[in-house]
């Protein structure tokens, strides 16, 4: 039996700013030890292999802004994939799901899909190990197969899903599902913990390709139809899938429980299943779920970075750049990074996204960009601004390089602080060493190369009339951007 990882990456994780960024999302984040939350999904599916279960190379679907950290994030843990899938817009994740299944079903085969969120937390491999298991045996049989996770406290948000008659041969994990419940007041959440029949609902999916093509196109045909279009012209560029724009755009958008799932309960036929997940699992979804998974001081204290913590209880204080202190505080969110600091009531930090929405009303970088921007080649960041100049910190990673390219309006002085830089400027190409440098005029075609072992480290001074990243013309590009 052949099995697909479909990986939906696409998630904003608003409610972890300012860590987590529009153009650099939850999911990129290491949450709980030193992989990320992207990583930890490719690895979990790893471990799903064996007996007659064959794990075919995942699928990635994400913001085609965010292609390159997802291939970088899979090439350092040296997990193969299928394709990364490009979405020009976000659909939601039934259309996600749909423009997978299509592309799996070019193929020939008729595998299952397992479809899990990029930025999901589960500590307890076994238990999930066990689940999908349980879940393959419904699946092949054709199932629609949601896992439901067995609450420990009441959480206002989680949807959740109520239990129907027990499938009897696979007692007690696995049931029909009777109904969705959306995300519930504290009291009726309350409720639902103490009734042994509801679960939260992980957004886990796991079904036959053609099982899932055959539902969403009874369900949902508009949807079916714009992504057989989507799928039909789409382009191929290396391990990359772009899907056409204007046949994605063109698509409704619709999660898979809403677009599918909740119409076949209704029709209360055998298809729907909810599979119990007993496996320590998390969304992530707000900063109080960080101080529910991570390690905590005696005094209850989630604490990282260069942080002093007094006479303080049940905190979590996150310090990137400097130092932060906190005396006589209790159940605070604390979370400081170069250009941002928030400090929100623990209970509150699901109305994070209130803060991330006022930044774009006012049209703030801080809603989408860290100070240190993540690139194919690499990541700046800047340093300082002012009128006429800007200085940045570059680092390009080993065997890297920056397109050719040229500027209307800046000058750039270039010094090499670690390791050594390739330098195209007009008609010359050279070697710089630490502490080298060079200048590049206005309107001279430049490019930066890094073909050593190491990362190249420089500090980059711009002069100039304006300074926006925009002003760049690119001649050659080996990343294919504009």
């Amino acid at each position: 039996m052949k099995l697909t990882p479909v990986i939906l990456a696409g998630g904003g994780g608003t409610r972890l700013w300012p860590l987590s960024r529009g153009h650099y999302p939850k999911q990129f984040l290491c949450v709980s030890g030193n992989k990320t939350l992207l990583q930890d999904t490719l690895l979990r599916v790893g471990k799903l292999t064996g007996g007659e279960l064959e794990v075919c190379p995942s699928l990635i679907i994400c913001n085609e802004e965010h292609r390159f950290m997802v291939g970088e994030q899979a090439r350092k843990i040296e997990h193969e994939l299928q394709s990364i899938v490009l979405e020009p817009v976000g659909r939601n994740t039934a259309p996600a799901l749909t423009c997978a299944a299509l592309l799996n079903a070019e193929a020939g085969d008729d595998p299952l899909l397992l479809v899990m969120p990029a930025d999901h937390l589960i500590k307890n491999i076994d238990g999930f190990r066990a689940a999908v298991t349980v879940g393959v045996t419904l699946a092949a049989d054709g199932a629609l197969v949601t896992f439901g996770v067995i609450p420990d406290k009441p959480a206002t948000g989680y949807g959740y899903i109520q239990l129907g008659e027990a499938i009897t041969v696979l007692e007690p994990q696995c049931h029909r599902i009777e109904k969705f419940e959306e995300k519930p007041d504290i009291g009726t959440a309350t409720n639902y913990v103490a009734d042994s029949t509801y679960r939260w609902n992980s957004g886990i999916f796991l079904m036959r390709t053609s099982i899932w093509l055959e539902a969403i196109g009874k369900f949902q045909p508009k949807i079916l139809e714009a992504c057989q279009i989507t799928v039909a012209s789409c382009m191929r560029d290396g391990e990359f899938v772009r899907l056409n724009e204007a046949g994605f755009t063109s698509c409704p958008s619709d999660s898979i429980d809403y677009a599918v799932l909740e119409p076949l309960v209704g029709e209360n036929t055998k298809h729907g299943a909810v599979v119990s997940l007993d496996a320590n699992w998390s969304d992530v979804g707000s900063w109080s779920n960080i101080w529910d998974v991570s390690d905590r001081d005696n005094s209850g204290n989630v604490s990282r970075g260069d942080t002093y913590i007094q006479d303080s209880t049940d905190n979590v204080v996150i310090a990137e750049h400097r130092l932060v202190t906190v005396l006589g505080c209790q159940d605070l969110v604390v979370v400081e990074t170069p250009d941002a600091v928030m400090v929100a009531s623990k209970e509150r930090t699901q109305d994070v996204k209130k803060i991330v929405d006022w930044l774009g009303e006012q049209g703030r970088d801080e809603r989408l960009f860290h100070r240190r921007v993540y690139r194919p080649w690499g990541s700046y960041e800047r340093i300082d601004i002012g009128t006429g100049f800007q200085v940045k910190r570059i680092i390009v990673n080993p065997r890297a390089s920056l397109s050719l390219q040229m500027h209307h309006h800046r000058a750039e002085h270039w010094v090499v602080v670690r390791g050594t830089a390739t330098v195209t400027c007009g008609d010359k190409k050279f070697t710089l060493l630490e502490n080298e440098s060079t200048f590049i005029p206005i309107g001279v075609t430049h490019r930066l190369e890094n073909s050593g072992a190491i990362p190249c480290e420089l500090i980059e001074v711009q002069s100039g009339t304006y300074l926006g990243e925009d002003d760049i013309v690119r001649f050659e590009d080996v990343y294919n951007r504009q």
